[in-house]
C-alpha cells in the first residue's frame, strides 16, 4: 500500500507562482512512476506531467511553464507551477503507479484568479 498526501495549493493571481509537494509514504520501494492530474469543475480529470526514472512528460497546456521533480531522499513530489492561468484552476491530484497498482492523493485545489 502507498499513501499519498499533497500540499501547496491556494490562491494566486495570473502570472504567478505555486509549487506542489506530494509526500508518500508505505511502500516506497514499489514506486516506479509518479505524476500530476488535475480535474476542474465540470470536467473530467487530466494528465498534467509524469516522472519516471530519467524521464519527464507534459501536457502540452503546461510544457514550459510547469516541472515536475522528486526527492527520492525524502520520498516526496513536487509539481513548480510558473506562468500560472485562470485555465490552470482545478484540484490537483498526485498519482504514482506501486507493483502496476494506482494509487491517489486527496488532492490539492488550486485558484488562479484573472
Amino acid at each position: 500500500q502507498v499513501q499519498l498526501v499533497e500540499s501547496g495549493g491556494g490562491l494566486v493571481q495570473a502570472g504567478g507562482s505555486l509549487r506542489l509537494s506530494c509526500a508518500a509514504s508505505g511502500s516506497i520501494s514499489s514506486i516506479n512512476d509518479m505524476g500530476w492530474y488535475r480535474q476542474a469543475p465540470g470536467k473530467q480529470r487530466e494528465f498534467v506531467a509524469r516522472i519516471t526514472t530519467g524521464l519527464t512528460y507534459y501536457a502540452a497546456s503546461v510544457r514550459g511553464r510547469f516541472t515536475i521533480s522528486r526527492d527520492n531522499a525524502k520520498n516526496t513530489l513536487f509539481l513548480q507551477m510558473n506562468s500560472l492561468k485562470p485555465e490552470d484552476t482545478a484540484v490537483y491530484y498526485c498519482h504514482a503507479l506501486a507493483a502496476s497498482s494506482p494509487y491517489w492523493g486527496q488532492g490539492t485545489q488550486v485558484t488562479v484568479s484573472s
